[in-house]
């Protein structure tokens, strides 16, 4: 069996505009000489055309390849491309064709991904929501819509209290954000898990003036509280605070995880399957992750073959906190695209059940939401946050 085939889709209603995460996907679709195919999906936000270069070179090494040589395919890239370890476009590049690789393997064996790489653990999957806050600005529309949120059935949510403070916070603004997350406390009761996003914004000294904060409200962890480059600055953050940690959407390889991991910089690990070698590498990092005592809650925000391959992941791991899920929350296209198979339903998602990744792709759609050219670039709102609140 061999790579015959490869097609890279860029898909959204239109070229992607504001959030690009919300508003694109990038679909890799592989064929073998056999007749099968695979689906891998790759991160869009504000890199579409630079990832879809990647995507191009990597297939240079795939095409003619037995999919199932998950490590020699890996490391024949590894081996070409000299910055892999350094870009984000190349380890998302590669993760999407791995993942496709996976999806073709669960296919030729007539079984779910989960059952090639461990088995079942758990058949249910507890998930927080993300994306559920759109234009929350002022409290009362953060009670109103966390009550709305909770009402689906969710147990946990997470959300970026900060509005437009970057790098620093002052006493205002520090404020006005636990203002918020006390609206969504009173609003839920104690029994929801609160998760705060940082998004990697702030500096350490504000980090930890606004960890003091938390600290009152009992939430599970404090997303990237300071910028992701700076470990000295979270190490700091480590010493200072009482708030748990969870990261990972920007560590690409395993080896920088064993850094934050030796140092214990981090409590509960956030890879993304679609961004760190897909399948192959993030079943690895999982395994580093239990031997440290580290939970795994996947980042994922993107995509529908993006959120079906981490709840595979999910089902056969020991080591599982919590899963991120935009799903409820995705543009309607997105649902639409796998014949709304994912569902969440009182706060928990099944594992997909279907061979490979679990999910049947809509062809028709992927060629009518073929889009080309450059995402818009918004400068009065970076793509990392939800949409509308940017704002104080």
């Amino acid at each position: 069996m061999k790579i015959s085939d490869i097609e890279i889709y860029q898909l959204g209603k239109e070229v992607a505009h504001g959030q690009t995460w919300a508003s694109a996907a990038i679909i890799v679709k592989l064929t073998t000489s056999d007749g099968i195919v695979g689906y891998g999906e790759a991160v869009p936000t504000l890199r579409v055309q630079p990832v879809v270069a990647s995507l191009r070179e990597v297939s240079r090494v795939y095409r003619g390849k037995d999919p199932l040589d998950f490590e020699r395919n890996r490391w024949e890239w590894y081996k070409h491309d000299f910055y892999l370890s350094e870009s984000f476009e190349s380890t998302t590049a590669l993760s999407a064709f791995d993942i496709a690789c996976w999806d073709i393997a669960g296919k030729s064996f007539g079984a779910p991904l989960h059952r090639l790489i461990g088995g079942s653990f758990r058949d249910r999957i507890r998930v927080y929501a993300n994306g559920w806050y759109s234009g929350c600005v002022e409290p009362e529309q953060w009670a109103e819509r966390s009550k709305e949120t909770v009402a689906k059935g969710y147990t946990a949510l997470k959300f970026d209290i900060f509005g437009n403070y970057f790098d620093w916070i002052d006493d205002e603004g520090l404020a006005r954000a636990i203002a918020r997350l006390e609206a969504v406390r009173n609003a839920v009761g104690d029994r929801v898990e609160l998760l705060i996003e940082h998004h990697g914004r702030f500096n350490p000294n504000s980090a930890i003036a606004i960890a003091k904060e938390l600290e009152r409200y009992n939430v599970l962890f404090a997303e990237e509280p300071v910028h992701s480059e700076n470990l000295e600055g979270l190490a700091k953050y480590r010493q200072r605070t009482s708030i748990r940690v969870a990261l990972g959407e920007r560590v690409i390889t395993k080896q920088h995880f064993v850094s934050l991991a030796q140092r214990g910089l981090v409590d509960f690990f956030q890879a993304d399957i679609t961004n760190c070698g897909g399948v192959t590498e993030a079943k690895k990092m999982c395994a580093i992750a239990e031997a440290y005592g580290i939970e795994m809650a996947f980042h994922n925000a993107f995509g529908p073959v993006q959120n079906a391959v981490t709840l595979q992941l999910d089902a056969s791991i020991p080591n599982f906190l919590i899963q991120e899920s935009f799903y409820d929350f995705f543009p309607a296209w997105k649902r639409e695209l796998i014949g709304n198979s994912t569902p969440v339903v009182g706060g928990h998602a099944s594992v997909p059940k279907g061979n490979g990744v679990g999910v049947e792709i809509n062809e028709k759609m992927l060629e009518e939401l073929r889009v080309e050219g450059q995402e818009y670039f918004n400068p009065n709102e970076p793509v990392w946050v939800i949409g509308g609140t940017w704002k104080q």
